[in-house]
């Protein structure tokens, strides 16, 4: 196991890591609230990858390599643009609109995780 003192190191060795073998990489997530530690470790079984920081700098980095790692893992790519003749835009403006926003909007209520409320009981 090597720990890697550098984020953007181990962000580049841990994407390239799930590149090379995508059916047998692991990724894990550990989080200790008593020491305030996080530890991120990533595996294919003869490679093995961790990062561990007490820093709450990282949130922001780790939450973007999740998001980058899970798409991978997804293997979803961005849904096209649409005009309003129901043509795909393929316009180098579509692609760089379409990549700068990593976050995809997602309907809200019962469907996307909201909570529903309850129906009140009927009185005998």
């Amino acid at each position: 196991m090597v720990y890697i003192a550098s984020w953007q190191e181990y962000q580049e060795a841990a994407e390239n890591l799930y590149k090379k073998s995508p059916n047998k990489a692991r990724y894990c997530v550990k989080w200790r609230s008593s020491e305030g530690k996080l530890v991120l470790k990533i595996t294919d079984d003869t490679t093995c990858i961790k990062f561990k920081t007490y820093s709450s700098i990282f949130l922001n980095r780790f939450e973007a390599l999740n998001l980058s790692l899970m798409q991978k893992m997804q293997n979803k790519r961005p849904a096209p643009i649409v005009h309003a003749l129901g043509v795909p835009d393929t316009s180098k403006e579509a692609d760089q609109t379409r990549s700068s926003s990593p976050l995809v909007a997602q309907p809200a209520g019962p469907a996307a995780g909201g909570v529903k409320k309850k129906k009140p009981k009927k009185k005998k």
